[in-house]
């Protein structure tokens, strides 16, 4: 949904990204969890101000726990593993925020989980996904209906998914939390 690369970090700067993503993409932040680790900016007064005002919970990897934030970790993993991460630091601010976006084009553009029937993040997004499942559904019963010997048993649902839910783990707190994207 959004990204940006800066000089430093801070959690002023990540409260700004933070409301500015909510008001780009109409988003009511009432209720939504923001997962993240124990740095500095995610947990400064700003930021937890911020989350406060708008109603969403805060939700922290343990201390010293690397990946106990799975969403956080895969997405990290699966950057690094590229071929095109740098083996060395980025030249230049310019030269990190190009590799950002290049990254970020193709994570949302590759095929997806079957939590969102194999449509794209950006399809998904986008509400694309109705029509793509639509035609997917389609194609699948009018194959089955030319070959019913090739079908056993139920086939595969192509309902577009209402709400996304990433998972339902515990906040450090304690409380159950599960976070929607929708």
């Amino acid at each position: 949904m959004g990204w940006e690369v800066l000089e430093e970090e801070s959690n002023e700067a990540a409260a700004r990204i933070f409301r500015k993503l909510c008001e780009n993409h109409h988003i009511d932040p009432e209720g939504l969890v923001l997962h993240s680790d124990n740095g500095g900016s995610m947990k400064g007064a700003t930021m937890l101000v911020t989350l406060q005002k708008l109603g969403v919970v805060p939700s922290f990897s343990r201390p010293s726990v690397s990946d106990d934030n799975a969403f956080v970790e895969a997405l990290s993993r699966t950057a690094k593993y590229r071929p095109s991460y740098p083996s060395v630091p980025f030249a230049s601010l310019g030269d990190a925020r190009r590799w950002v976006e290049h990254f970020v084009y193709w994570y949302n553009r590759r095929p997806s989980a079957q939590r969102i029937r194999f449509v794209t993040p950006s399809q998904r997004h986008a509400g694309l996904d109705v029509d793509i499942l639509g035609q997917r559904h389609y194609l699948q019963e009018e194959a089955k209906s030319r070959h019913p010997e090739r079908w056993s048993g139920t086939t595969r649902d192509w309902t577009p998914i209402e709400t996304v839910r990433l998972n339902g783990g515990l906040r450090s707190d304690g409380k159950n939390t599960l976070t929607k994207v929708t």
